[in-house]
């Protein structure tokens, strides 16, 4: 039985064991782009089914790429970027709700978030639609929530996580005791009611952002000092990336519900190079590159023992200096394609294409479950009033065809009702700002009515005088004759 058992494991039966990773032809790259040497963790690029983005060097500031997707060959020197940021960008992302919106965070403090034109850009963009600014230090981490519109977590070297209402430009939670050191990693589960994270003090902490609570956690998940990374799998379990005592590279898999063991580990080599994990949540795959790696591992998720199972390696020559990760409805379902990868390179950024060979034609239904679409589960207000929102679920039976987008519009709460924020102590005992704040209003509203009427009086004004010039004008000419 014992010996059957293990049969059946090494040849264990799953569509994905054929899974071939390709690296597109050369005139399908993008050339030419001195992509940033700052010393940072994150991906460097972010992907959508319009434009990839990528983190570039900027003299003085800090600036990244966005060109769309059939923008390859060589992109110019003089290629327009967004460029706002007065320090170094460190991490970028796509809202999933909207292909034209990605906010970026900066060693600047600040997290920026940008209305890209339909077409790309033409001219640098140095104007956000919205500056959020709440960190003390720089901001490494960003992560738009998975079903809530315009929900966005940033976590910074303040080792703060902070949940803003992009659209309006607040910071609506601010988890301020809860990482006592560094934060590396931090992820929404799949309908965005929990946050995992992952810190330089070796704890795997699970938050539920709302209540401001520490649901679960894990000390040392990784013995070893270097980054670990952590994300939620759809069935809300945890996986995580870090080092062993003895450095070598390990990746794990934990169950929230009891963190007291692993459900397994997996040593891997002895490389330095921090795992970035990728999730693809419809199959069940997460694929691991290592910053300065030159490959691509890959894993498929399972609840048969031993859980984690190791696909295969997607191997080039040339080391990654970052990734993106195309999310499902940009890939081309007709040739059977379930991901696709944007490598960077010193200086390029280089397609990779994973396929799971079939000899049909036809639409592989088993590859492509319904998956994430560009819709939106909830509103920012719903969200954080205490609903929860499953992703709303899209075929691509006949490819994805994208919506048009609204733009974004970011209506700021009045100036003057905006009061100093305070301790949550200070804030029970002090009601009084409450109170005072309609007064202001009030004036305000008066000032604009005084506002309103001026402009009123200047066009009556501008209209007579054009009729006034109007009968001069005629009079003169009569003159003339």
């Amino acid at each position: 039985m014992e010996s059957g058992d293990m049969f059946r494991r090494v040849v264990r039966q799953s569509k994905f064991r054929h899974v071939f990773g390709q690296a597109v032809k050369n005139d399908q790259c993008y050339d030419d782009i001195r992509v940033s040497r700052v010393t940072w963790d994150s991906a460097f690029c972010a992907v959508n089914p319009k434009f990839v983005a990528i983190i570039v060097e900027a003299s003085g500031g800090g600036a990244f790429l966005v060109l769309p997707l059939y923008k390859t060959g060589r992109i110019d020197k003089s290629y327009p970027t967004v460029c706002g940021h007065t320090g170094p960008v460190l991490d970028i992302d796509w809202c999933p709700h909207n292909d034209q919106v990605i906010a970026s965070g900066s060693e600047d403090c600040t997290i920026m978030v940008w209305q890209i034109p339909e077409n790309g850009l033409v001219t640098s963009m140095s104007e956000p639609v919205v500056v959020l600014e709440g960190h003390s230090k720089r901001v490494g981490i960003i992560s738009w929530h998975p079903t809530a519109r315009n929900v966005l977590l940033s976590a910074g070297c303040d080792n703060v996580v902070i949940i803003w209402n992009v659209g309006t430009g607040e910071a609506m939670i601010t988890l301020e005791d809860m990482h006592p050191d560094v934060i590396y990693s931090a992820c929404w589960n799949r309908n965005g009611s929990l946050i995992c994270t992952a810190a330089k003090d070796k704890k795997i902490r699970v938050i539920d952002p709302r209540k401001e609570e520490i649901i679960a956690e894990k000390d040392k998940a990784h013995e070893g000092a270097r980054p670990m990374r952590a994300i939620f799998l759809s069935d809300g379990n945890v996986f995580t990336t870090g080092f062993s005592r003895m450095s070598e590279r390990q990746l794990a898999l934990w169950n929230p519900q009891n963190m007291e063991e692993p459900i397994s580990v997996h040593e891997m080599d002895t490389s330095n190079g921090v795992l970035l994990p990728f999730y693809d949540p419809d199959t069940n795959v997460v694929y691991l590159c290592g910053k300065g790696d030159s490959s691509i591992r890959y894993f498929e998720i399972t609840d048969e023992a031993p859980f984690v199972h190791y696909l295969n390696t997607f191997t080039t020559k040339e080391p990654q200096r970052g990734m993106g990760y195309m999310p499902k409805r940009g890939l081309d379902v007709n040739k059977c394609e379930i991901a696709r990868f944007y490598k960077l390179h010193e200086r390029k950024c280089e397609p990779i294409i994973m396929t799971v060979p079939r000899k049909s034609d036809l639409f592989q239904d088993d590859l492509y479950p319904d998956t994430a679409g560009p819709d939106c589960a909830l509103e920012a207000e719903e969200w954080f009033e205490g609903k929860n929102g499953e992703p709303i679920l899209i075929s691509l039976k006949h490819g994805y065809i994208p919506g048009k987008n609204r733009d974004l519009k970011v209506v700021k709460k009045n100036i003057l009702d905006n009061k100093p924020k305070m301790s949550k102590n200070s804030e029970n005992t002090n009601p009084a700002p409450k109170t005072a704040t309609s007064a202001p209003s009030i004036k305000s509203e008066a000032k604009l009515e005084e506002v309103l009427k001026e402009i009123k009086s200047l066009r009556e004004l501008v209209s007579s005088q054009e009729k006034r010039i109007a009968h001069l004008e005629e009079q003169l000419s009569k003159m003339d004759i």
